[in-house]
């Protein structure tokens, strides 16, 4: 491809509403457009590197014995139903109705559209284990889409399902596909780490997060130094090590003027925070709950709505008139005499003499115990992990970090097929459900994630694997006749390669033309200049700079040899591990 010919409108300025490098420079390279709020356009450099990750996905797919194919994004409203998810999904997901009043959906997932699609064609044990999959455009109603491509209402991702006779099979198959996904993204170079995660509306019994470190990630993760243990914090189990075991002390009224904080209280009272019961006052499905852990954490809204089995969006913060309807009065509720679904975290109840709200203004309680003054609902864990927190089970203190999540695997059991009724006959010609597994890739995201790993302060710096040209061949001066002949010369020798490569035969300053292959981040360079009479040019990789001067048959052949070793290398690791498994 010739740059002259080439809609690549890159741009000198920041655009205002991007937020991290990504964004920033997937506008400014040219490789992406804004329509509207969380939606883009891919443009040819950028719609490149989109079709690479997804030939890395499908190759490692296919490798791992599944088999593509192509639904809608359309789905109906009828399968949801019967999941139980069209109410339950929520807001996010995209609703719309045809000419005739029949509700449809855009896509947000698919489990129930490849349940359905199965169902009454694969009838038999014979005819599994079977894993399906699709690279497809998914709709998400955002509620604020933000950080570019990475969090929008319109994204290519790929999803998988596979269909297995029982628990031991899905069990094995979750496995070849979390194998299949480390590899793809060795493949794409991203630094990353495996956590488990929140099965959240997917349903299911366990599943995991595939998340690319880094910096800007609106995701975090907490982790062991010295082992593979890594939860999101979602998920992340708190081992709460505050216990108090003193002898309880009578009740007591006080009065708390204007305290209407954990820390106000504390204060107030001369008593440590965590000693201070922290009430959280919310509706959940319209219904009043009351949540209480002790007052130094903080509230881990996707362990109450796995404890509750409630989605997330059905939980909301109580407003102070609601508060008051229900006996109790902003700031100062208590879980004593309280009228409405009482939960309790069970760190609460090894801490003697606690001071909890008294459910009126400017009151509190002191020397509350749990049994002899309140009673409520008992859940294991509802707290959000934290700097200092120990990881159960080690004597190792959370290490923190942020990242994007590019990929996440479900085990969901029979969750779909029991709820859809899709059966097969077993050995025996009894009718059983499917046991299934869902696998999804986030395919423009991860190149979100990796421009966040891989940029510096002139532009992107793409892995050779996902760079939408290999090579860029500058002409300095395209007016000089040896320059251009040798530029051509090269062009099509890489080109006879079967390499992807770019002429940049525009006349513009040289500055400009460095500027810009800075800027879209081409991996191997070669320039042609002054010297292009005695067939010298300067070969340089983007990710170091650094400018030989040799001719052009060594730059050719260095650029060949390169190409080669990183293909035979992404080959050899992905070949290792495949046989490591025994695939």
């Amino acid at each position: 491809m010739k740059l002259t010919k080439l809609y690549m409108p890159t741009l000198r300025e920041v655009p205002s509403d991007a937020e991290v490098e990504s964004h920033k420079l997937l506008l400014r390279s040219g490789m992406i457009r804004k329509a509207t709020s969380g939606i883009y356009t891919y443009l040819p450099l950028g719609y490149r590197v989109v079709r690479k990750i997804e030939q890395i996905v499908r190759e490692e797919m296919d490798k791992s014995g599944a088999q593509e194919i192509l639904m809608s994004a359309v789905q109906p409203a009828e399968i949801w139903q019967e999941s139980g998810r069209w109410e339950k999904y929520g807001p996010e997901m995209f609703k719309l109705k045809d000419r005739n009043g029949r509700d449809f959906c855009l896509g947000p997932t698919a489990e129930e559209y490849f349940t359905e699609l199965i169902k009454g064609e694969v009838n038999s044990y014979k005819q599994l284990p079977l894993n399906l999959y699709q690279i497809q455009t998914k709709y998400r109603d955002e509620k604020r889409p933000r950080f570019g491509i990475n969090r929008a209402r319109e994204f290519i991702m790929k999803d998988a399902y596979s269909f297995d006779v029982d628990k031991e099979s899905m069990e094995k198959a979750y496995m070849i596909m979390y194998r299949a996904y480390e590899r793809i993204f060795d493949r794409l170079e991203l630094e990353y780490k495996v956590v488990e995660g929140q099965n959240g509306p997917m349903g299911g019994n366990k599943s995991h997060e595939f998340i690319a470190l880094s910096e800007t990630g609106e995701g975090r993760i907490g982790y062991s130094k010295t082992s593979q243990i890594a939860y999101s914090d979602e998920k992340a189990p708190v081992n709460y090590t505050f216990t108090d075991d003193s002898e309880p002390k009578d009740l007591e009224k006080v009065e708390t003027k204007d305290t209407t904080s954990i820390d106000m209280v504390s204060k107030l009272l001369k008593v440590e925070k965590n000693k201070c019961l922290k009430a959280i006052d919310l509706l959940i499905s319209g219904k009043p709950v009351f949540v209480f852990i002790p007052g130094d954490r903080e509230l881990n809204f996707e362990k109450l709505s796995e404890f509750l089995n409630v989605a997330e969006h059905e939980i909301e913060v109580m407003d102070e008139e609601t508060i008051k309807s229900c006996g109790t009065y902003p700031g100062f509720t208590g879980p004593i005499n309280l009228k409405g679904q009482v939960i309790i975290d069970k760190s609460v109840t090894k801490i003697a003499n606690l001071v909890v709200g008294a459910n009126e203004k400017d009151k509190h309680y002191i020397n509350a115990n749990y049994k002899r003054d309140f009673q409520g609902q008992i859940a294991d864990d509802l707290l959000m992990v934290k700097e200092g927190d120990i990881i159960p089970g080690t004597n190792e203190k959370y290490e923190f970090a942020r990242g994007i999540e590019v990929g996440n695997i479900f085990q969901l059991g029979t969750k779909y097929s029991e709820a859809l009724n899709v059966t097969y006959l077993d050995e025996n010609g009894k009718s059983q459900n499917f046991y299934m597994g869902s696998y999804g890739v986030g395919v423009t995201r991860s190149i979100s994630a990796i421009i966040e790993q891989y940029h510096d302060e002139n532009g992107i710096i793409w892995p050779l694997s996902v760079a939408p040209y290999q090579v860029i061949v500058t002409v300095i001066n395209p007016k000089d006749k040896d320059q251009m002949e040798l530029g051509e010369k090269i062009y099509g020798a890489v080109e006879n390669l079967g390499y992807e490569v770019i002429l940049d035969d525009r006349d513009e300053r040289a500055g400009v033309k460095f500027k810009d292959r800075d800027l879209i981040g081409i991996p191997l360079r070669i320039t042609v200049g002054k010297k292009a009479k005695d067939s010298i040019v300067e070969f340089s990789k983007r990710r170091d700079g650094v400018n030989l001067e040799i001719s052009a048959k060594e730059a050719v052949e260095k650029i060949n040899n390169i190409i080669i070793d990183n293909f035979t290398g992404d080959l050899a690791v992905s070949l290792e591990k495949m046989v490591k498994d025994g695939q």
